[in-house]
């Protein structure tokens, strides 16, 4: 398959381009998936996008992203530069690196790495191909097409992405990297698969960065479903960090089980339009799911972060935690959703939202929300937005700091709660010193990590000691 002349992207083009490419979209499907694919597109069909009619999406408005005229790559690009593309420096971080290019698994050796102790890390399509009754049994099984049409629209395209499998009782000795990145020539439009599958009892830490590494507008659809049978463990984050012409509708659907744990932090530094779709459903009992956000924007930046907690089963725990500080003329949205359902006794489940908007431009809309079906709950939200504390900036003042520093040093001190919570030491540090770099308006395109990190040369520091917090 060729990728098309660049177009406008609409619902009917799109059918248009599926039609033209069935044989080939479906070459690796087994039967189970083909079958999810022409459901998912029936849906899509029905649905369309999504616009600000819709109540979910009357904050959010993709018109603009969508009038754009994109390349629809279909296969698999190939640029020379690969391998600094995905060359990372933070000190001392050790991590299997995998890396997508514009939604495409790239290999370096291997498109699929089998371990032995039973992990397999790499290509989705090759894992449809050599493992399909693994794939078959999760793939499209969590993330709904009925209930968002850009998951129905991902299900119907996607051919690649990664696929992480960690077998019962396993635990990856490192984290695993999943470095995604997007670099073309033309405007593109990518739709990537991932499918991460932890068995009984097995842990994993994924650290997952979003990137663009030039300036060229893009508007990516990613879906990702993690499975964590009984007993699993998964430290999650999420790292956003595009440039100000980029598009991103990322969905993440976990599905607990019995006894599983759920770590997972959304750090969003840069990017144009961002969406966050996050669903946690506890689909057995004594589960535990924290949930962490972060996101630092300004100038005509937007950032959506829509979570969604199905609390199915009893005795489980949920707690969400999501910062911002929006700058300028920089929007935002907040929607969390808790469900408790009729058997869900014994439910703990917490969720704030706290903002701060550093101009009269900027602008939040927050909207935690309980929806509660049984009487033997503990559950409590909250949302709180407003300007930097008038009376911390005088303290400060007092005590000889300045105006400016007193400012980066408060709302450093808002974000660093967020990020005091990464476990990984390492890349703790160094989404600190990404954080102070953006709240000083320093965080540059770095040529040598994606991660944008500061680096002997620049560091990230600020001019007073932080310890004077």
């Amino acid at each position: 398959m060729d990728s098309v002349t660049p177009y406008r992207i609409t619902p009917e083009r799109l059918l248009d381009l599926f039609e033209k490419n069935r044989s080939e979209l479906f070459a690796n499907d087994p039967p189970d998936v083909h079958a999810r694919r022409e459901k998912a597109l029936e849906s899509f069909q029905k649905k369309g996008f999504p616009d600000k009619k819709l109540e979910d999406w009357r904050n959010t408005d993709l018109s603009e992203s969508l009038n754009r005229e994109y390349d629809y790559p279909l296969h698999r690009t190939e640029e020379d530069d690969q391998h600094k593309v995905f060359r990372c420096n933070i000190p001392h971080l050790d991590t299997a690196v995998i890396g997508q290019l514009n939604g495409w698994f790239v290999s370096k050796d291997v498109p699929l790495i089998e371990l032995g102790n039973g992990i397999i890390i790499g290509s989705l399509a090759e894992a449809m191909n050599k493992y399909p009754g693994l794939v078959e049994k999760h793939l499209g099984n969590y993330a709904s097409v009925e209930q968002s049409s850009f998951t129905a629209l991902n299900t119907a395209f996607a051919t690649d992405g990664t696929f992480i499998y960690i077998p019962d009782g396993v635990k990856s000795d490192k984290p695993v990297q999943l470095v995604n990145v997007i670099q073309h020539r033309e405007n593109i439009f990518i739709q990537s698969r991932n499918l991460i599958v932890l068995g009984k009892n097995a842990q994993l830490t994924v650290v997952h960065c979003d990137d663009s590494y030039d300036h060229q507008p893009s508007f990516s659809n990613v879906v990702t479903e993690i499975v964590l049978d009984e007993g699993a463990f998964l430290d999650h984050y999420k790292l956003q960090n595009l440039n100000n012409d980029s598009t991103l509708i990322s969905s993440t659907w976990f599905h607990l089980g019995k006894n599983a744990s759920l770590e997972s932090h959304f750090i969003t530094l840069n990017g144009g339009m961002l969406r966050n779709n996050t669903f946690v459903k506890f689909n057995g009992s004594f589960g535990n799911a924290n949930v962490y956000g972060l996101y630092l924007m300004d100038r005509q930046q937007h950032i959506d972060n829509n979570i969604f907690v199905d609390h199915a089963s009893p005795d489980c725990m949920s707690n969400e935690l999501f910062k911002g500080v929006l700058d300028e003329h920089a929007s935002g949205v907040f929607n969390g959703h808790v469900l408790v359902e009729r058997d869900a006794q014994r439910t703990n489940a917490y969720q704030n939202n706290r903002n701060i908007l550093l101009t009269d431009s900027a602008k939040i809309n927050s909207k935690p929300f309980l929806e509660i079906y049984n009487d033997d709950v503990k559950c409590s939200h909250g949302s709180s937005t407003g300007q930097l504390d008038p009376q911390a900036m005088f303290y400060l003042q007092q005590r000889g700091i300045g105006e400016e520093n007193a400012r980066m040093l408060l709302m450093y001190a808002f974000a660093d709660e967020i990020v005091n919570k990464i476990a990984i030491e390492p890349l703790q540090h160094r989404i600190e010193d990404m954080v102070k770099k953006r709240l000083q308006g320093e965080l540059q395109i770095c040529e040598q990590c994606v991660l944008h990190c500061s680096t002997p040369e620049h560091p990230a520091e600020f001019k007073i000691d932080v310890s004077k917090i």
